[in-house]
């Protein structure tokens, strides 16, 4: 997969500088509100449903068809997108999710409970993808808009740590039902913030060109890069299950959350370093590198370590994982169609979601074998380095790089 940008500078910007410019400290702060009931409906729906009388099993299986919904409707989302704006499709979204969440806690029906958290999840607004169509527009300079993208990838670990503690405070304080009103809240608080911002109402779909072949979205590269972040999500999920096996071994019930909290602080500090500057080097040069120190740094976890090495180490692969996500989107927005870009986005976030859904039921099946449970984050990580460079033909032209402007 020889990819698509010529090499870039060490060109170097700051964080202030960016987040000065105009509109960005707000689409930023509505995309991290408005997202946040991703981390904060699934740990508030088997709260709800354990607190009222019912079993752990339905409850995990409710946040497991919330979070399912919700990554497989993706790609449609961002199809719809597209098409029709991003005002018509998040704010229709945003309201019907919002709705579903607070229709939960008043239903005792199973069914009925179902129905609701599968059209809550197929309802959850695609912000990510929206936000990465937005900055080509709102951050002209390549420089900036680099930096912003690191620090958009790198802070969404904050959702995954801040949302589940979160919606525990207001369950402990007062019960889950308040979790899931404020979580429909903030869903609506976020999209509202966005889409009423001036690039968000300005942005429309890049018109049909009179041929219909520009719009293929599945080139062999594309798919290429899809499979390689399946890679990546299995060992993000896997290494979510390790975390909870590791709180059983060692009888520390806040090792399930302290693991999975080191791996998103990593994330925060390798998009704060990576951000900073632009680096040397082809965006696939990059996403290789990326992709070779995420394998890398599962290794430790080879050794079956105790807590506080294992919390180290659980570090230094989440530290990798901005540049993966941020250089597979550069390269998403390179190899994808204009007019399809925002839907490219939504296949590259399932990719990842699918694997995370694969990794997690896999290392299910993998409780009893400690080796081979932790393991499994490190073979994820070799799948995703594999299909990397399998996909690098030499003999495949480069193109060059392109940001499109939404007028």
């Amino acid at each position: 997969m020889t990819l698509t940008d010529s090499p870039t500078s060490s060109a170097r910007t700051t964080y202030g500088a960016v987040l000065g410019s105009p509109h960005v400290t707000r689409l930023l702060g509505g995309t991290l509100v408005g997202r946040l009931p991703n981390g904060m409906a699934p740990v508030a729906i088997v709260l709800l449903v354990t607190t009222d009388g019912g079993t752990l099993a339905f409850g995990g299986l409710l946040s497991a068809l919330y979070g399912l919904a919700s990554a497989l409707s993706q790609p449609v989302k961002g199809q719809l997108m597209d098409r029709h704006g991003q005002t018509r499709v998040s704010g229709t979204a945003a309201i019907l999710n919002s709705g579903a969440l607070l229709a939960l806690p008043t239903t005792s029906s199973p069914a009925v409970a179902v129905m609701i958290v599968v059209l809550g999840g197929l309802a959850a607004p695609p912000l990510e993808a929206g936000l990465r169509a937005l900055w080509p527009s709102v951050l002209p300079d390549p420089v900036r808009r680099h930096t912003a993208l690191a620090l958009d990838t790198g802070t969404q670990g904050l959702l995954y740590i801040t949302g589940p503690l979160l919606v525990a405070a207001l369950t402990t304080a007062h019960s889950p039902a308040l979790a899931l009103a404020v979580t429909a809240a903030l869903g609506l608080a976020g999209t509202a913030l966005i889409l009423t911002a001036p690039p968000s109402r300005a942005w429309k779909p890049v018109s049909r060109g009179p041929s219909r072949t520009s719009d293929r979205l599945f080139s062999s590269r594309l798919v290429a890069l899809f499979a390689a972040l399946v890679g990546v999500g299995v060992a993000i999920g896997g290494m979510n299950v390790w975390s909870v096996a590791m709180a059983e071994r060692h009888d520390a019930d806040l090792l399930a959350g302290v693991l999975p909290a080191a791996f998103s602080t990593g994330s925060c500090i390798g998009g704060l370093l990576y951000g900073h500057r632009t680096w040397p080097g082809t965006p696939t040069r990059q996403l290789l590198t990326g992709t070779v120190g995420f394998a890398l740094g599962w290794l430790p976890l080879l050794t079956l370590p105790t807590p506080a090495p294992a919390t180290a180490a659980a570090i230094v692969p989440g530290a990798f994982l901005t540049l993966i996500v941020a250089r597979a989107f550069t390269i998403t927005d390179a190899l994808a169609p204009p007019r399809r870009t925002t839907e490219a986005y939504a296949w590259l976030i399932l990719s990842i979601g699918v694997g995370q859904a694969a990794g997690a039921a896999l290392a299910g099946r993998l409780a009893d074998h400690p080796h081979t449970l932790a393991a499994l984050p490190a073979g994820g990580a070799a799948l995703a380095l594999a299909v990397l460079l399998l996909a690098r033909p030499g003999r495949s032209p480069a193109c060059p790089g392109r940001h499109r402007h939404h007028q």
